[in-house]
Formats: C-alpha cells, sequence, structure tokens
C-alpha cells in the first residue's frame, strides 16, 4: 500500500465529538482482530491500524500486534493518548475472501474517513459474511481427492478421501466447538479420520491408505501459517514470527499423532 496514495483527512473533532475517540479506537481494535483471524501476517495489521489512525488525524499512531494480543495507543491532537488492549483467544484462519474485503474498507477509510458508527456497521458486515457451507464441502472435497491423486493414488482413493474430507468438514462444524483448544481438536479429528480410513482400506484392500490420508491431511496441515511465521522473522517481527512458528510445528505435531494412533489402533485390532 503506497503512502503517496491515500491524503489523511483529519476528522478528529470535526465530523466526531473528540470523546467519540474512544469509539473510533473500539472499532481499530475490532479491524485488527477480524484481519487476525482471517490469516492476515503481523506486519499488514499494523500498517493497516496506523494507517486508518493516521487517516482519522492522530498526532501519532503505536501499534503492537502479536498473534495473541493487540495494543493501541492514540495521540490526540489535544494531547490526550487513548490505550486500549484486545486479546486473541482465537487461532487463526484463512478466509481470504473477508481478507480482501477488510483491505478494501481500509482504502477506503484512508480516501474519505467516516464516522465511528458507519466504520462499525461495515465490519459488522464483513464478520457475518461467511463462506456458504456447501462451497466449502465442495473445495474441500476438491482438495483432497485432487491431493490423493496426485501423490500416486488412484480414482478409488480420491474417491474415499472426498467422502472423509466431508466429515472433517462436519468435525470443524460439529466438534471444534466442544474442543478445549485447537490442538486437542486436531489430535480428535486426525485420529477419528486416520481410524476411519484405515478401517475401509482393510475393508476393501484395492484402497490405498497412505495416499488416502495424505489427501485428507492436507485439508489440516498449517502451511500458511508456517509461511507466515517465516515471514515474519525475516522481516523483523520475531517475537510474533517464533510464537506463529511454535503453534504451527504443536498443530503439525498432534496431526502427526493423531494420525499415528489411529494407525497403531487399527493395527491392534485387525
Amino acid at each position: 500500500m503506497n503512502t503517496s496514495t491515500f491524503q489523511s483527512v483529519p476528522i478528529f473533532g470535526k465530523s466526531e465529538e473528540p470523546e467519540d475517540a474512544g469509539h473510533f479506537l473500539h472499532e481499530l481494535l475490532i479491524m485488527g482482530e477480524l484481519m487476525q483471524s482471517c490469516g492476515a501476517e503481523v506486519f499488514r495489521v499494523e500498517d493497516t491500524l496506523n494507517r486508518m489512525g493516521q487517516a482519522y488525524g492522530v498526532e501519532r499512531m503505536n501499534v503492537f500486534v502479536i498473534t495473541s494480543s493487540i495494543v493501541i495507543t492514540m495521540e490526540l491532537p489535544d494531547g490526550r493518548e487513548l490505550t486500549q488492549t484486545r486479546r486473541i483467544r482465537e487461532s487463526g484462519s484463512n478466509d481470504f475472501t473477508k481478507l480482501e474485503r477488510l483491505n478494501a474498507l481500509s482504502r477506503d477509510y484512508c480516501r474519505n474517513p467516516f464516522e465511528a458508527k458507519i466504520l462499525k456497521q461495515r465490519l459488522e458486515e464483513i464478520r457475518c459474511d461467511c463462506l456458504p457451507r456447501k462451497n466449502r464441502y465442495a473445495g474441500s472435497v476438491l482438495a483432497a481427492s485432487s491431493f490423493a491423486m496426485f501423490f500416486g493414488g488412484n480414482i478409488r482413493d480420491a474417491a474415499v478421501a472426498g467422502i472423509f474430507a466431508v466429515m472433517i468438514c462436519l468435525m470443524q462444524d460439529y466438534v471444534a466447538a466442544v474442543c478445549m483448544n485447537a490442538m486437542i481438536f486436531n489430535v480428535v479429528v486426525s485420529f477419528l479420520t486416520g481410524f476411519g480410513i484405515c478401517i475401509v482400506s482393510h475393508l476393501f484392500p484395492g484402497l490405498h491408505m497412505d495416499m488416502i490420508m495424505i489427501g485428507d491431511i492436507m485439508l489440516l496441515i498449517p502451511g500458511i501459517a508456517i509461511t507466515n511465521a517465516v515471514r515474519d522473522v525475516l522481516i523483523g517481527d520475531t517475537i510474533s514470527g517464533i510464537m506463529r512458528f511454535i503453534e504451527a510445528m504443536l498443530w503439525a505435531g498432534c496431526l502427526a499423532f493423531g494420525f499415528m494412533s489411529a494407525i497403531w489402533a487399527v493395527g491392534k485390532l485387525w
């Protein structure tokens, strides 16, 4: 985002009363939280919040973002300093449709700043705009089946991988909510998926268990999270990069543990 593209249009004390600066800061925190939850890198979140604060008319923006927390301090023209903090507990997903809309919203605000209540309304619209379930299921089936065939499986392996992809999506919708955290969910979903694949592969000897597992595990591997972690470290956001990398490694370890446990359990039963 080029700084020369936007012109700072101070609205502090003009289109809003000074006491409403706190409302604007609150919406900035929501903006940052949504960007984090959609898969944005730390640098992008900090840069976006800084630009929006400058467009609002703040003298100085101090934004600190890591994967689990956002801290913003605004220095206002009247000398006051406002600070708000947001704890982020949810693990980031990869919803690039929402992220694109959030980026478009930030550009709109920087070009022509508007009131905090309008920003709140537009953020709520983006938050509630979710990908239709049938589209997400279809994409998961396509991805799992394609990877199963790409790594050497046949059409039957692809079909079975697609069936278990639907099972993974169902667990993401209904099981994730009752799990304590993402790590436990990864163990549960990988174990149940691996157990089912092993049983089906033993019942139908023509199937390739490893190819089916590869196809389905690709839906759960935190590849983008690892990429963002390395990028955070390379651009200087060391703390966020290390935290994200450790989280991704734990995530991958839980997946490996779940599938290995399923293979071991079926081997003992069969």
